[in-house]
């Protein structure tokens, strides 16, 4: 029986200085710790994921591609503000965070970057939806004068290198405001290694919202509500894991966000293709349905993250796991190391 846990349960002690603030330039030299199912710890180095990953395996994903998703600007009436673009809605109108002095109300005209500008047209709950005025899409606009949402632990401003770092090598679909970082250690050079050994690959989409970096804030973790995030799990997928399940090798999810589009997409018991948004919750207890191992980096104290893979690898291996990488001094978090985790075994 899993015991009732509380959001305190998920705490703990990490020095500042581990919070990496910058990403290394080649992106496989990042380190990671092996985790296996026994609970046992090794220190590794990512490009060790080669000979952890055999050809029967699949690894699955997310192509979602980071948006330029802050803008800086003013309102009509000289007040500065920030935006930062949670949702596309279409080619003009998307939902959007701003911070400013005083909200503005439906109707304020914004001017953006010095270079356009945008109309707030309402309000959906937190989110302000505006519409770009201008002959160039939303997309457009942000890729000629956004800057890259980098997370609020990372103290320093975006710089023209995280353009191309904050962003996978297999980024595809536009429309996250954050990246899928246990993706950001592969290259080039080792997706084409991952493929000469014959590894499968198979790609979903969720794109990440900026709700992935908001605190929990209740104790009782089932009065807690979850952001939402669309995803897309296509017929292909199902099928390659089918596939997998048959010649007997192990699904490994690259990110946490890939177990959450294909958990999602399985809810009913059986993995099937589906669009749409989810706000699926995983923590200790919870009997995972698709996936064998994952990739991830490390996590928030008190993060829905770290109840996620808490739930996967066995809430003491977890708290062991992490209490050994402090000590060995990791980087943490989105620019930091990785983790390679095995699916704890039912008792």
């Amino acid at each position: 029986m899993i015991p009732i846990m509380k959001l305190s349960d998920f705490d703990y002690d990490l020095p500042p200085h581990l919070i990496a603030q910058e990403a290394l330039d080649d992106r496989a030299a990042s380190r990671m710790l092996l985790m296996k199912e026994s609970g046992e710890c090794q220190d590794r180095q990512f490009r060790d994921l080669l000979d952890l990953i055999q050809p029967e395996d699949l690894l699955v994903f997310n192509n979602t591609k980071v948006l330029p998703a802050r803008l800086f600007g003013l309102k009509s009436t000289g007040g500065q503000i920030e935006v930062l673009v949670e949702r596309l809605l279409d080619d003009r109108r998307l939902l959007a965070h701003i911070r400013s002095s005083k909200s503005p109300k439906a109707g304020a005209r914004l001017t953006l970057e010095g270079a356009f500008e945008a109309e707030v047209v309402g309000r959906q709950g937190a989110l302000f939806e505006l519409v770009f005025d201008h002959e160039s899409t939303a997309v457009e606009l942000l890729e000629a004068h956004g800057h890259m949402p980098l997370p609020p632990y990372i103290e320093r401003a975006d710089t023209p290198a995280d353009h191309a770092r904050y962003q996978t090598v297999f980024a595809q679909r536009p429309g996250a405001v954050a990246a899928p970082t246990a993706g950001l250690h592969f290259d080039d050079e080792l997706m084409a290694a991952l493929r000469a050994k014959g590894v499968a690959t198979a790609e979903v989409t969720l794109h990440v919202g900026a709700g992935t970096f908001q605190p929990v804030r209740t104790e009782d973790l089932s009065e807690h509500i979850m952001h939402s995030e669309w995803i897309d799990v296509p017929e292909s997928v199902c099928n390659a894991v089918e596939a997998c399940r048959k010649r007997g090798g192990n699904v490994i999810a690259v990110g946490t966000t890939t177990v959450r589009s294909l958990e999602s997409a399985a809810m009913t018991g059986t993995l099937k293709p589906f669009q749409g948004d989810t706000d699926i919750f995983i923590t200790p207890g919870y009997e995972f349905q698709v996936i064998d191992r994952l990739i991830t980096n490390f996590h928030l104290p008190k993060s829905t993250l770290l109840m996620l893979i808490s739930a996967f690898s066995g809430y003491d291996e977890i708290k062991k796991a992490y209490r050994h990488a402090v000590e060995e001094e990791y980087r943490f978090f989105s620019y930091g190391d990785a983790m390679y985790l095995s699916k704890k075994s039912a008792p």
